[in-house]
């Protein structure tokens, strides 16, 4: 086994931070819209789905929990496909995990700022929306180049802010549950084209986990904190999609139709206070996700830069608090830049097929590291490949569901990759 290069970065993070960034992946903004149109295509048997979906994320988790075993450093996916396929197929993993995560976090920033317009509309319009902009992206950037463990605090918090509405939700909403909530018979089943339909929205509710994988070279014990962390978080999230999906059943009388289901079973559970409060919830859980990006992303040009795929002023670290300074600091100007000129709704499908892409990938690694790296405190699946196979054949399945108009923005951002990549290769960066 070749030998890792060691990191500069401070190994601190334990399964509580890894489960935090996991969870702050799943849960964004996509769990407070998805119960209405899943119970419009599935009915009672939407809680269900919720629960098979969770069961067939395991299989690409536990996948993810053995490849990433294998490693020590900063990187995640980019590192993997690189390690096996080499550096053309790792710059271009890293550059699409970028491109997908970049645009996804302006996306929510708009998605943040609007939901602040609930409260007052001035704060979502002109000046003052380009300002909270501001504020928001270089607040994030300076407690990220303070220190990794300051930036875990603040996710912390917010992942307590975050679940506390949800759970609210559930603990009052249990005394609305009843035989009405429970599916009427074999008889009462979606047909295929439905559930398949809401399978692929659900499955979306469970995308974004993978960025907790990138900070390993911040990670204490790497090899076990990232498999259990990941697992935790799994097991965490789909008990809690489960259960509210129970209780928007029990307390929206017309779920299908509705446009915010979530804050209206608060509204009919708690009044206008609980409205307000899932309203509340909207905004920290999307604050979470942006801030659990911050982490994340920018240790992806870092980990590209370590693997000299880039210049090596983006894995330059910063002096005192040993934080990749350069590599934050260039996502923030860009994620800010982006965040103004528009909401980039139609890059959430891309981001989801970019995400299906870089699992499969990864999923088919395996083989060649079992084979060629050391078995030694690796987190290794049993049944040979009978997991990884299920993990692949899960993803096609997602990836053949997806439309051509999503296909097409991704093989342009995957050109320009393979320009960008053999232009640093020909001023000698790779």
């Amino acid at each position: 086994m070749t030998k890792q290069q060691d990191e500069p970065l401070i190994r601190q993070l334990t399964v509580t931070g890894i489960w935090l960034l996991a969870v702050n992946g799943f849960i964004g903004a996509g769990i407070f819209g998805s119960p209405a149109e899943v119970a419009r295509l599935t009915g009672a048997w939407s809680p269900l789905l919720f629960l098979g979906c969770g069961v067939l994320m395991l299989a690409v988790i536990l996948c993810f929990a053995e490849v990433s075993s294998y490693f020590k450093n900063t990187g995640g996916p980019i590192l993997y496909a690189r390690t096996v396929f080499g550096p053309f197929v790792g710059f271009q993993a890293g550059w699409a995990f970028y491109i997908a995560r970049l645009t996804a976090f302006a996306a929510n920033i708009n998605l943040l700022v609007s939901t602040l317009g609930y409260f007052n509309e001035d704060l979502a319009t002109g000046a003052t929306r380009i300002v909270i902009m501001l504020l928001i992206v270089a607040g994030l950037a300076w407690v990220n180049i303070a220190g990794t463990k300051r930036a875990m605090d603040s996710i912390g918090i917010l992942t307590i802010l975050k679940f506390l509405p949800l759970l609210l939700l559930i603990v009052f909403g249990i005394s609305y549950l009843d035989g009405s909530v429970l599916p009427q018979g074999i008889s009462t089943l979606p047909d295929y084209t439905s559930a398949g339909t809401a399978a692929l929205l659900v499955i979306y509710a469970f995308v974004g986990w993978e960025a907790a994988v990138i900070p390993a070279g911040e990670t204490k014990n790497p090899s076990k904190v990232i498999p259990k962390a990941l697992l935790l978080a799994l097991l965490t999230v789909t008990l809690l999609y489960v259960a509210i999906q129970y209780v928007a059943i029990a307390t929206v009388p017309d779920l299908a139709t509705s446009t915010r289901p979530l804050v209206e079973a608060a509204a009919n559970i708690m009044g206008p206070i609980g409205a307000v409060l899932l309203m509340a919830g909207i905004v920290v859980s999307v604050g979470g996700n942006i801030a659990g990006t911050v982490v994340t992303t920018p240790r992806i040009t870092y980990a590209m830069s370590r693997e000299q795929n880039l210049p090596g002023w983006f894995g330059e670290v910063h002096d005192s608090y040993r934080t990749p300074r350069n590599s934050i600091l260039f996502f923030a100007v860009v994620a800010f830049l982006l965040s103004i000129y528009g909401s980039f709704v139609w890059l959430a499908a891309v981001s989801a097929l970019v995400r299906i892409l870089i699992y499969v990938l990864c999923v088919i690694c395996i083989p060649w590291l079992r084979k060629n790296r050391s078995d030694e405190g690796v987190f290794r699946l049993p049944g040979g490949l009978t997991i990884p196979t299920i993990a692949t054949l899960i993803c096609l399945w997602l990836l053949s569901a997806v439309s051509f108009v999503s296909w097409l923005p991704t093989l342009i951002f995957l050109s320009i990759g393979t320009g960008l990549y053999f232009l640093m290769k020909k001023i000698k960066y790779i």
